[in-house]
């Protein structure tokens, strides 16, 4: 049965609640953080910067990645500068085209290549991978998130995508490949057994890692009483 224990991949907690952020935070096996406008909207969050410092003021010492939402690139410069400025341990979020499907490799070079640690996001083809860590500064720290459960969703299999994606990143060793939108529980020990450096979780499926290990005759009888008891609550009857 696998064990937590035994991975040697970096959980960051995908998420935009600072309730569960600061909780989350207490936790050793979190080694950052991540966010975007999508969760922060879902969050209800109306003020962006006044959130991206409250959340870096009591996280000073593991990397949280907050993403620019301007479309065109020098506004998107403009924000990532900025951003970059309110902490030593943001990765600025630059998604990998804008909304036309222009690729932001310009930008990703312009900005690496001056020190502002990247994670560019969105990915989910190989060209783009490819196109990134061309883009990327080699002594520069990044991340590049793909979006393997994306993929995925397309019933394409992520692992030799994933596989393959590292073997492109090789020429920028201060790159690490970041599996995104996991599904499942699974997904963490599928992205650790090839060797990923991250795969960014979020705070609903972190719930499920006290599954792991769990003894699967025991989660059976789990199941049964699950069925049985919401059946009771409900009241069903039939005649006979």
């Amino acid at each position: 049965m696998p064990k937590t224990s035994d991975l040697k991949i970096k959980i960051f907690a995908d998420g935009a609640d600072y309730e569960s952020m600061m909780a989350l935070y207490a936790e050793p096996y979190i080694k950052g953080f991540t966010t975007n406008p999508t969760l922060m909207r879902k969050a209800g969050i109306g003020d962006y910067e006044a959130f991206g410092r409250k959340i870096l003021d009591p996280i000073p010492d593991r990397p949280i990645s907050l993403e620019v939402f301007a479309d065109d690139f020098e506004s998107m410069e403009k924000q990532a500068r900025i951003i970059a400025s309110w902490g030593s341990n943001v990765n600025v979020k630059i998604p990998v085209t804008n909304t036309k499907g222009e690729f932001s490799g310009k930008l990703i070079r312009r900005l690496s290549s001056d020190g502002i640690a990247l994670n560019v996001t969105a990915l989910l083809s190989l060209n783009q991978v490819a196109r990134v860590a061309e883009a990327l500064d080699e002594n520069t720290p990044a991340i590049v998130s793909v979006f393997a459960g994306r993929v995925a969703d397309t019933g394409v299999d992520p692992v030799p995508l994933m596989t393959e994606a590292l073997k492109l990143l090789k020429s920028r060793p201060s790159a690490e490949l970041l599996w995104a939108s996991p599904r499942e529980l699974l997904n963490i020990f599928q992205a650790d057994q090839i060797g990923t450096h991250i795969i960014t979780v979020t705070h609903d499926l972190l719930k499920k890692l006290a599954n792991v290990g769990y003894d699967l005759e025991a989660f059976s009888l789990d199941t049964v009483k699950m069925f049985y008891n919401d059946a009771l609550a409900s009241r069903f009857s039939i005649k006979t």
